[in-house]
């Protein structure tokens, strides 16, 4: 008969100290432009300066990579799912900025599902210009079983 696998209530207090490193990204004109190409949006306010400056569109920070969440109070959850994201807007981003984006654990629950034990990982990502001014807030779920 095999462990069942859980969580203490140390390895939740551990994980919600806790906060990945930051990532910066230097957000360029083109990349911009690239991006709403990508997704298919010709609103030009994505591309031309004479529309009032070049702001990405809003999901242009989900392209900014964040180290995904690895402790070791999670390694009996191997597997994971994204679980769905919700975005707050604060302030337009603009070609010249850089962005940095931290990443905390807002909340850790365990509880059965279909495939057995499992954790669900809220994360919690602030976005910051170069002025220290907050342009958005991602509140992601992960689910690791």
């Amino acid at each position: 008969m095999t462990e069942a696998k859980t969580l203490s209530d140390q390895d939740k207090k551990a994980l919600l100290v806790m906060s990945l490193p930051p990532v910066t990204m230097d957000v360029e004109r083109g990349h911009i432009k690239r991006f709403a190409e990508a997704i298919g949006d010709t609103n030009p306010l994505w591309s031309d300066e004479s529309a009032g400056g070049v702001i990405a569109p809003p999901t242009f920070l989900r392209m900014m990579i964040t180290e995904a969440p690895a402790p070791p109070e999670l390694a009996p959850f191997p597997q994971m799912l994204d679980g769905g994201s919700d975005w707050t807007y604060m302030a337009p981003v603009k070609s010249g900025d850089v962005i940095t984006a931290v990443t905390r654990f807002a909340s850790v629950n365990q509880r059965n599902i279909s495939v057995g034990p499992a954790v669900f990982l809220v994360l919690e990502t602030d976005y910051t210009n170069q002025d220290g001014m907050a342009v958005a807030r991602q509140r992601n779920t992960l689910i690791r079983y």
